[in-house]
Order: C-alpha cells, then structure tokens, then sequence
C-alpha cells in the first residue's frame, strides 16, 4: 500500500485501457476472418453471385454523372408531388396557379393585354366574348394561346365563325360572326332559341325572342328552315299560323291561332298550302265554325266541323227532310 492507504499498482502490470483497445483489435480480427476477408480459406467460400451484383453497383457507379443522386432525388420528389396533386383532385388548381405565375412574370415584363377590340358581336357583351375565350384580368399576350381562344369561343352556339390576332406588346384583336335567332322549338316540353341550321342557342326564351316562329316536335329543328321558308309563300296562310308542328318525321301539321288544325300531306306540301290561301280568300275558310283540316288525300279536302256545327248542321238538315203523309207504307 501506499501511503495514502491505496493499493500500489505495480508498474508491470498492463493498464486497462491498452488491455480494451487489444480486444477491440481481436474482435476485428475474428469478424474479418469470419466474412471470408484476408484468408485463402474465405476466397473458396466466397458467393459468385454477391460478387456479380457488387461488381454491377460498382459498373453503375463509375457510369452515372456527379450528383445523379441528387438529380434523382429531386426527380423522385417531383413524381411524388404529382402523383399527389392528380390523386387529390387538384391538378386544374395547379396548372392554373403555374399560369397565373408565368402570366404575371410576362405582364410586368412588359405584355400585359392593354388593349381590346372585339368586331362582330350582336347578342354577345363583350365580357362574355373574353368569358368564353377564357381571357381574363390576369392574361398576358405573350402566353396567351390564341389557337385555344378561337376553340373555346367557335365552341359556343351563338358564335358560328371567331378570328383571333395578337398584336404586341399588349393589344388583343376578336372577330366573331354570330348565329342568328331563328325559331323557337318546342320538344318534350321544353323550349328552346334555334339558328336556321338547327343549332341551339339558348334553352330559355328571353322576351326579344318571344315574336320568332314556333315549330314543335324531334327534327323539327333541322327542317324548319325549308318548311318556314315554303310558308312565307303563303302570307294568306302563314300570317294566322300560331305553330308547325313535326309529325313522326315525315310530314307537318299547322296549328292556327284560333286553334284550328291543318293536317298537310307529307308531299306536294306547295300545292296544299295553295289550295288552303285560295279558299280562305275565296270562301273565308278560317273563318267559319271548324276544328281541323284536312288535305292528307290527294284528291279531296275534309273538314271537321266543331261540335256546336256539328249539331247545328245536324238539326239543319233533319228540317229540311220532307214530313211522311198520313197512310205511306
């Protein structure tokens, strides 16, 4: 012992630190030599086949460009978010705030739509032209697909024909022609605003349209043109007709504004409107106490007489039956 009363360590003796180290270093060892490194024994039980996939991630390695982990990295995280943004529903939401980025960039760069100048439109405001094409506060003329615009805007009924003319730095040119309200037509209950060629319009009736002529019933739309057109021959006819309607996509009936109805032949439909203006001018057809018309067969007219006419008529004619003398067999 010392004299301090502590146990005196001889200087021979090794310190501990030296002795853990040694074991740290034996360890090494024998781990090493377990896995098959450094001894003639492990290389004849090495694995062919973790040599080939080393030898291969080495081959890769040599080959790729500095940073491609990085590269790849950011490559990955981008199919990430996309994958998110198409999956939650907000890919429009995306591409329109990546517009609206690009559009600004150009705007105070100088492109900004300063300018506007829309030729042709009748029915359309001007808002609802730029509405349609999707222009708007935010567009710029430099990013603006003036392609895509006249799309959108010949995609809409009313317009039938759109021009569209950028012209820099900042001036936007529209020409439109514009479809013409043509018809009113009356299918399954609803009523629609027509052009000549068919198309629909409108689905509702605004009080500027209310005076247009009524056809009704399917295909009437694409064959009033050719019918009205043959009717306004006739202004004896076609100024008390309410509506033509469409029978089974043959033939057409009219429907007067006193409720009369004229039931006209599928063909030779010009001589039967003829026949109809020369009696009601000669005769005033209209005019008398009847419900229908009738001029299906090619060589007669009916008429269908109301039933108060009927019954007059009916009465009339038992008056004129002569009295049976007192004693005929």
């Amino acid at each position: 012992m010392d004299g301090g009363g502590r146990l005196a360590r001889s200087p021979r003796s090794p310190r501990p630190q030296i002795d853990l180290k040694q074991a740290a270093i034996d360890a090494a060892v024998a781990l090493r030599a377990r896995l098959g490194f450094g001894s003639s024994s492990a290389k004849a039980r090495r694995n062919p086949r973790r040599e080939q996939s080393q030898g291969l991630i080495d081959f890769v390695e040599r080959r790729l460009p500095r940073r491609a982990g990085v590269i790849a990295t950011l490559l990955l995280l981008a199919a990430s978010t996309g994958l998110g943004v198409v999956k939650g529903g907000h890919f429009e939401q995306f591409v329109a705030s990546v517009s609206d980025a690009r559009n600004a960039l150009a705007n105070s760069a100088g492109f900004r739509i300063t300018s506007v100048a829309i030729n042709g439109r009748k029915q359309l405001s001007q808002d609802e032209v730029l509405a349609i094409g999707g222009v708007n506060g935010r567009s710029s003329l430099l990013f603006l697909d003036a392609a895509s615009v006249r799309e959108k805007l010949q995609a809409n009924p009313w317009i039938a024909e759109a021009t569209v003319l950028k012209l820099y730095p900042g001036e936007l040119r529209i020409d439109i022609v514009e479809r013409k309200a043509f018809a009113l037509w009356q299918r399954d209950g609803r009523l629609s605003v027509i052009s000549d060629d068919g198309a629909v319009l409108q689905d509702y009736v605004s009080p500027a349209f209310l005076k247009l002529p009524l056809v009704v019933g399917r295909g009437a739309e694409t064959r009033a043109k050719e019918f009205l057109a043959l009717l306004a021959r006739y202004p004896q006819v076609s100024s008390v007709t309410r509506a033509a309607i469409f029978v089974g996509e043959r033939r057409w009936n009219l429907r007067l504004g006193d409720g009369l109805d004229i039931r006209l032949p599928e063909n030779d439909v010009g001589n039967a409107l003829l026949t109809l203006s020369n009696l009601d001018r000669d005769e005033h057809l209209f005019s008398r106490d009847i419900v229908a018309i009738d001029l299906r067969l090619p060589d007669r007219l009916v008429v269908q007489l109301s039933e108060d006419a009927a019954k007059a008529r009916e009465e009339s004619l038992k008056k004129k039956e002569p009295k049976k003398k007192v004693g005929d067999a």
